[in-house]
């Protein structure tokens, strides 16, 4: 009779919640593992924490005009601590370094096969000869009297089904979504994006050894999903909805605490053999479908979190040595002021299967050139390509008949821009000594770079959807230098897409400055590269 009370109760309890979120009711079923002496009887279970990237978000910000370096004199120099149930591991010194990417360090620890929870912390420090500083990847509020726990994050890994949650989760509902992503750790997330805290982002992966090597645990494949332990599962799609089992079974758990009697519950939201409607379903609304986002997995797509994907192709230079390269520290720029608001850039410069430099030099393009270019070189040749719709696409030209920089309809949707070397490379180069004082900069590589982030990141801006007659204040022609009258009324608009800022600032703004100020963040349209052209 209590088994059945209790039972009773926690289905009232699942059912109150379905009804509250309106969403859970989609749930398969929850369930919360009985007390197991071995969670994997084939195997020894070893726990691994791997670190895969490390990235600083503090950098010259000309929207409060303040230097927000981690390391006044260079760069940051970076080491992670990692405990497992208790014990510190530390990973070398990356020295002088803002980005670090294709990371492979790891914490490895042999941990109880009969307890099912594995508890983890993560602290990101930079090196200061013996003054080392804790740099911020959490979304806790800086707490002075717990400095360095206000940085760090702490989390809880599950030993049944090989997933974690505590600081860093996956949550299929978009409104209580984790922002920064599973796997993907923001210290903005405090609202600190224009404030010196050291903020950084950090990316990881947790995982344990299971005897058929296919990442699902033997108790989650025992007791969800009813596969064999001892076989591969990789790349199985039982139930035909283009998504493999692997996929389905890291996106598809989520968590639940019951206070009542102090126990996680598991639940499930896909499995491998319930259909679900992968190619039409966007929990976060940031137009990839989940079998979108499961095209561009390899790259760090998170189906809860917004994503945008951007194919950078170059022209190779003229004979004369005519034209130039998209900067390094220009993508890197851009890609700070979008990843700080949890809209993470993935940007394809050859990285990625796209991004050439080998489209032949032209003395000027014209707009119907363009979009052979386009077909050529980032549709292959195919006007069904996968990648249209899932990336949006930046070409890098020497010079172009009309303007040195603008959106355009690769085919029928606002999801291609380019931008012109010839006069951009002029910009910062022109006038070096007016250059350094107007942005306030004595680096002209720095100055060069910032140019192009600008520029490219205006232009992306229109393949989001904001536009001069959605937001008064972008693209005023008269509105660029400090003699023109509209100059100063749309002074307030610190943003990218005010022509009296392009250059100079890497932002859209936040409409935080009152009148003639717009909320570009907010009113970014993640969709609309992907319909008819504006």
């Amino acid at each position: 009779m209590k088994k059945i009370i209790g039972l009773f109760i926690i289905f009232l309890l699942v059912t109150s919640i379905g009804s509250a979120s309106g969403v859970m009711n989609d749930i398969s079923f929850s369930l919360q593992p009985t007390q197991v002496e071995d969670f994997d009887p084939l195997v020894d279970i070893v726990l691994t924490v791997q670190i895969l990237k490390i990235k600083s978000l503090e950098k010259w910000d000309a929207q409060v005009n303040a230097i927000e370096k981690i390391d006044w004199v260079s760069n940051p120099d970076f080491y992670v601590k990692v405990y497992i149930n208790g014990l510190e591991f530390k990973s070398p010194l990356w020295h002088n370094q803002n980005y670090i990417e294709n990371l492979n360090w790891k914490a490895k620890l042999n941990v109880p096969d009969d307890e099912e929870f594995v508890y983890i912390r993560i602290e990101l420090w930079d090196w200061n000869l013996g003054l080392d500083k804790p740099c911020d990847i959490s979304s806790m509020n800086y707490d002075s009297d717990k400095y360095k726990d206000s940085f760090g994050v702490d989390l809880i890994y599950s030993i049944a089904t090989g997933h974690w949650w505590g600081d860093d989760f996956a949550y299929y509902d978009a409104q209580s979504a984790d922002p920064s992503g599973y796997g993907r750790l923001n210290g903005c997330d405090d609202g600190s994006i224009y404030q010196r805290e050291r903020d950084c982002e950090l990316w990881f992966n947790i995982y344990q050894n299971d005897y058929d090597n296919d990442g699902i645990p033997y108790w989650a494949e025992v007791n969800v999903y009813g596969t064999d332990p001892t076989v591969c599962d990789l790349g199985t799609d039982i139930d035909n909805d283009g998504l493999p089992i692997e996929w389905e079974h890291k996106w598809g758990h989520y968590v639940w605490y019951h206070w009542g009697d102090d126990t996680y519950y598991h639940g499930w939201i896909y499995l491998p053999n319930e259909w679900n409607d992968h190619a039409n379903l966007d929990p976060d609304k940031d137009g990839l479908s989940n079998y979108q986002e499961y095209l561009v997995s390899q790259w760090g797509s998170d189906p809860f979190r917004k994503d945008i994907f951007l194919e950078i192709d170059q022209m190779e230079k003229g004979p004369k040595g005519e034209g130039g390269y998209l900067p390094e520290l220009s993508k890197e720029l851009i890609t700070i002021a979008f990843n700080r608001r949890n809209i993470v850039l993935h940007i394809d410069d050859g990285c990625m299967g796209g991004g050439q430099k080998d489209i032949p030099f032209d003395k000027e393009t014209t707009d119907q050139e363009l979009r052979i270019i386009y077909r050529n070189f980032f549709l292959n040749g195919d006007l069904n390509y996968w990648r249209k719709g899932t990336f949006h696409y930046a070409l890098i030209i020497y010079h172009a008949e009309r303007y040195p920089g603008f959106a355009f309809a690769g085919y029928n949707s606002a999801d291609s821009l380019q931008l012109s070397t010839k006069t951009h490379d002029q910009i910062a180069r022109r006038y070096p000594i007016i250059n350094r004082i107007m942005w306030r900069n004595l680096d002209m590589d720095e100055i060069h770079a910032t140019v192009y982030a600008g520029a490219l990141m205006h232009e992306t801006g229109h393949t989001l959807g904001i536009f001069n007659d959605n937001t008064p204040g972008c693209d005023v022609q008269d509105g660029k230098f400090p003699y023109e009258i509209n100059y100063w009324r749309w002074r307030p608009y610190k943003s990218v897409m005010n022509y009296g800022y392009v250059y100079k600032i890497v932002d859209y703004s936040d409409g935080s400055r009152g009148k003639n100020d717009f909320d570009d963040w907010d009113r970014i349209d993640l969709t609309y590269f992907q319909r008819s052209w504006h």
